[in-house]
């Protein structure tokens, strides 16, 4: 699944289309998590995007008149593409512009959404209860702190949790985790102050660093122009169980923490 450095990147490789004319919408298949908006085919064309910024793993474009959430889901990718392309089964819904450009959703899985927004778009229901971005002053060592106090769930599940920090997906985790010295198992309410701000600051360099390297292509991901990423060259521990571990050479485990694989090193991290 794309996480927030894999939507950042997917972001950057769409900015070029900030202040351009939207000339038609082609829907193939509105067959989503939530039906794409047949309307959007009326509605779109004549207008420009305005912005396109991110909150956690949505994409906002701000048009005149609203603004379009975009989600890839488990499996979907945006791609810029020139206007002659043929599409492919997966091929969801094409945004077209003036300049002969388009945005296509592919989504194999069809978990991602194409909404059209009225308002402020931070009060709809799927972006209202988010917690703060990692990677802006709101998120610190202190407010990690505060936040956990009462959490006796392991801190790899709590910094998951999506009302506490956003974007902080599984891979991400796991490597933040690495980073800071923790184990994965840790009660979250064990940890001290000190130890909550290393984490806070491994958790925004672990996530700069995967931006700056284009996200991890990992199954389905590739920026918006065709090019994959290259996070997971540099993982530490993520999928690479039984391997030795970079820092102490012991081997690298892994344990199930709510349906999900962990990645760790008990020597490095207590």
């Amino acid at each position: 699944m794309p996480e927030l450095p894999e939507v950042e990147t997917t972001r950057r490789g769409l900015l070029s289309l900030v202040g351009q004319r939207i000339a038609a919408v082609v829907i193939r298949d509105p067959r989503l998590r939530w039906p794409i908006p047949a309307a959007l085919s009326d509605v779109l064309p004549g207008q420009h995007f305005l912005e396109l910024s991110r909150r956690a793993k949505y994409l906002l474009a701000r048009c005149e008149q609203g603004t379009l959430l975009l989600h890839l889901g488990m499996s979907g990718r945006l791609c810029l593409l020139p206007g002659d392309e043929a599409p492919q089964k997966h091929d969801h819904i094409d945004i077209v512009f003036a300049n002969g450009q388009r945005i296509r959703l592919r989504d194999p899985r069809r978990f991602g959404a194409v909404l059209w927004l009225q308002g402020d778009p931070l009060r709809h229901p799927l972006l209202a209860s988010l917690g703060p971005e990692p990677l802006e002053d709101g998120f610190d060592g202190e407010y990690l702190y505060r936040a956990i106090r009462s959490r006796s769930a392991p801190i790899k599940n709590v910094i998951m949790d999506s009302h506490l920090v956003v974007g902080v997906g599984n891979i991400y985790a796991s490597e933040s985790l690495f980073r800071a010295g923790i184990s994965p198992k840790l009660p979250a309410n064990k940890l001290s102050r000190p130890r909550c701000e290393r984490l806070a600051q491994e958790i925004k360099a672990t996530l700069a660093d995967a931006i700056e390297a284009g996200g991890s292509s990992l199954r389905d991901f590739f920026g918006a122009d065709g090019n994959p990423g290259y996070f997971q060259q540099s993982y530490f521990v993520y999928g690479r169980t039984g391997e030795a571990c970079r820092v102490c050479g012991g081997a690298v485990k892994t344990v199930k923490q709510g349906q999900r694989s962990t990645f760790y090193c008990p020597v490095c991290q207590k």
